[in-house]
């Protein structure tokens, strides 16, 4: 087993080669996962008004 002084100054010599993305990035991200929830929520709204559409058709000529 490492020593546990030596295991924390390795682990704070690697905290400081992170590189943590920039307020532009980050808002960029955030955005753009937004639009994309917005996106396939239409999407799942219209194929699912599609599939009721051909449901209610189908439940209709059975009667």
């Amino acid at each position: 087993m490492k020593n546990p002084i030596k295991f924390i100054q390795e682990v704070k010599q690697e905290a400081f080669k992170v590189t943590w993305p920039t307020l532009k990035e980050t808002l960029q991200g955030a955005l753009m996962v937004f639009v994309m929830a917005v996106v396939m929520s239409l999407f799942f709204l219209l194929l699912d008004q599609v599939l009721k559409f051909f449901l209610d058709i189908l439940l209709k000529v059975s009667v």
